[in-house]
């Protein structure tokens, strides 16, 4: 029996536009029928990437067609919502690009249209698709750490002052919704909490040290409490020239897995397993690749096209996707803490209370 044909739409034409469409473009039963943007220039551009597709200056004459059934959103971060709002309220399944949205209410408002009209919803995080942060969740889900005591990212990064010139949107709270944590380091906010569960406490500090014009942070640092006990720590900046791999370190009284980009640099556990030399021997003739460390582009569309197919997998099945909205919810929460507690000197507990309204931030939580 032929796999069902999925026809997609994507809304929204910048660069990371160009990495969904070249996901949908290398997925046999997945086809990039329409792109929608105000720039029609920029919607042309990512048309020819393959070969052509129909475009719209238009959302909701776009959502109109038929042959479309899943929309990815790949506006500026603080104008997620109404396009993936519409999307589901036209039936639609919808694909949102990191973050979710830029406050727990918008979040909360594209989960709700989306459990209301029955369609499915996934956020953007393809890091959890590569082999070495799968390798890490499934020896923490195996109990090959033991006890979790202690789990920590880094990305220190470097952005130029060209990088947040080049954009209106880019370094404002009301459409950035943040700086270094919530545009760069949010891929592995995400993944610590995968790795390490729930956050119930942090504490931090931000400041903008290395660029004007910004209204935002380029550097940050947090220290959490899990809900399990363990603790943790969060570095994120764009301030680190010249740029390093990103990086996670996770600590169990019975095992350390540490991983630069996409490739494990240390593995080793109390009982150990044959496999596990086989791990370290076969990352040992691998570097660790920059990524986007100094370049927005140095990234590679595999893992979008991953969790592509996994969200194609979970509509066939009628499961959700690996990373549904509300998984997608909680990075943002983590970032808004972290936020929080910097601006107020004050330790901030999680869950974060409920947001009145789904205006965009004038500034960071107070």
């Amino acid at each position: 029996m032929a796999s069902t044909q999925y026809g997609f739409a994507i809304v929204g034409c910048g660069m990371i536009a160009e990495y969904h469409a070249r996901a949908i473009q290398e997925i046999p039963n997945a086809r990039l029928v329409a792109v929608q943007s105000r720039n029609r220039a920029n919607a042309e551009r990512i048309a020819a990437l393959v070969g052509g597709c129909d475009i719209y200056t238009d959302l909701d004459e776009m959502l109109r067609r038929k042959d479309i059934h899943i929309v990815n959103v790949c506006t500026p971060s603080g104008a997620h919502m109404e396009p993936a709002v519409a999307a589901a309220e036209a039936g639609k399944h919808v694909v949102v690009e990191k973050p979710l949205e830029i406050t727990l209410a918008r979040c909360d408002r594209i989960i709700e249209a989306c459990d209301r009209a029955g369609v499915k919803l996934c956020t953007i995080f393809p890091s959890r698709f590569s082999e070495a942060n799968r390798l890490i969740k499934e020896a923490i889900d195996a109990g090959r750490f033991g006890r979790l005591t202690l789990g920590d990212t880094y990305v220190k990064w470097w952005r130029t002052q060209e990088y947040y010139d080049s954009g209106d949107w880019r370094g404002t709270w009301q459409l950035d919704g943040g700086g270094a944590l919530m545009n760069q380091s949010i891929h592995n906010v995400d993944l610590l909490y995968w790795f390490m569960g729930d956050v119930v406490e942090i504490q931090a500090f931000t400041a903008t040290l290395a660029h004007e014009r910004i209204e935002v942070e380029d550097t940050a640092v947090a220290c959490l409490r899990f809900k399990s006990g363990a603790l943790g720590v969060i570095e994120g900046t764009t301030s680190a020239y010249p740029g390093l791999p990103k990086r996670c370190e996770i600590h169990g009284d019975s095992g350390t897995a540490i991983v630069e980009q996409d490739a494990i640099t240390f593995w080793q556990f109390r009982n150990e397993t044959p496999e596990d030399e086989q791990i370290r021997e076969r990352y040992r003739q691998l570097a660790a690749a920059a990524g986007g460390a100094a370049d927005p582009r140095g990234i590679t569309h595999h893992g979008h096209m991953e969790q592509l197919k996994d969200f194609l997998r979970a509509i066939d099945r009628n499961e959700d996707p690996l990373i549904d909205g509300r998984e997608g919810r909680k990075s943002v929460e983590i970032i808004l803490a972290i936020y929080k507690a910097a601006s107020s000197g004050q330790k901030v507990r999680l869950p974060l209370p409920a947001e009145p309204s789904t205006d965009r931030p004038q500034g960071p939580p107070q």
